[in-house]
């Protein structure tokens, strides 16, 4: 028998119209646009605006223009995870949303949260669903409003994030295509560094926790960044010898859009050109757990069937992790 695995048949992105530049923050506290490109490579980010507008309408715009590219049924797809550090609500789901108002009425949904790894996450717990036969057809869709909890009076982190979304259509594959391998970590011991202190069971909000600023992303940035790093580079590295492949042999990286100093010592780590690096960071800042769906959505145009890809990211938690995939449209 065949074996099976879970193949990208397909990707769609979704971004805000409205643009945020970094000399709107130059108007905004004091910063320049030089500092911000130095030390982050990000020059503009996109940001949800509207009343009553949360992280599910910008999933629901990625998987409906999703559907209709790959010419996709609603009606097929059988599951749908949603990947997300801003859901709407705390219930219900907004996987659950998403998958309402596209649609998909013969789906099960629900959200999984591994900050900036999150989509990594989904994709490999998606991929066994398909694996094991259960599943034919699933979409797994990374939507993030970090608008919403970035204080824009604090340099350090409000030039950082923006808003987006990105679904990819994964799909029962006997070809050798799709999530070859992955490798997947958590330290819990890095919660301190990164972290929203309130809003949770912990410290339910209250007008001293709002007072507080509490309901902001904290992070401890030079820790934050020498983790990503080490961590980033050290289980990219391992999927490739894990799976004997040569920097030669790897068509692109597609890293998290956290930081572009972290993206290059991720891809020095691995021995890969910056030719095979593929970027966006500049355009939309750090998505969380749309970065990684964006940059493929971005480039699909350049990935060729029989690429080999690694997929690569960090997040709060520390969460962290690598995918080997073989592009198969």
């Amino acid at each position: 028998m065949q074996k099976i695995t879970a193949a990208i048949r397909g990707v769609h992105g979704y971004v805000p119209d409205h643009i945020l530049t970094n000399k709107d923050f130059e108007k905004m506290m004091e910063t320049s646009d030089e500092w911000i490109r130095s030390r982050t490579g990000i020059s503009e980010r996109h940001i949800l605006k509207g009343e009553g507008k949360g992280a599910s309408v910008m999933g629901i715009e990625a998987v409906k223009g999703l559907l209709e590219k790959t010419n996709t049924n609603p009606e097929d797809i059988e599951m749908l995870i949603c990947s997300t550090a801003t859901p709407d609500m705390m219930f219900p789901a907004t996987g659950n949303i998403i998958a309402h108002k596209t649609g998909l009425k013969n789906a099960y949904s629900f959200d999984m949260m591994a900050a900036c790894s999150g989509f990594l996450y989904a994709i490999v717990t998606a991929s066994k669903f398909i694996e094991t036969g259960l599943h034919k057809k699933v979409i797994v869709v990374g939507a993030d409003k970090m608008s919403s909890i970035v204080d824009y009076t604090d340099r350090k982190t409000a030039v950082l994030f923006g808003d987006g979304a990105g679904a990819v259509l994964l799909e029962a594959n006997t070809d050798g295509y799709g999530i070859i391998d992955a490798s997947l970590h958590t330290d819990g011991s890095g919660a301190e560094h990164l972290y929203m202190k309130s809003g949770g069971s912990r410290y339910p909000p209250s007008e001293e926790t709002v007072r507080n600023k509490e309901h902001f992303i904290m992070q401890d940035g030079p820790k934050v960044f020498k983790s990503a790093v080490k961590h980033m580079a050290e289980v990219s590295e391992s999927v490739m010898l894990r799976n004997k492949l040569a920097p030669e042999d790897v068509a692109y990286l597609v890293p998290h859009q956290a930081n572009l100093r972290i993206i290059d010592a991720t891809a020095q780590r691995m021995g890969i050109g910056t030719d095979k690096v593929l970027i966006n960071i500049d355009r939309y800042g750090n998505t969380t757990t749309a970065t990684i769906p964006l940059c493929l959505w971005d480039n699909e145009n350049i990935i060729k069937k029989d690429d080999n890809l690694i997929l690569a990211a960090f997040g709060g938690g520390f969460t962290w992790g690598a995918a080997y995939i073989k592009w198969g449209f």
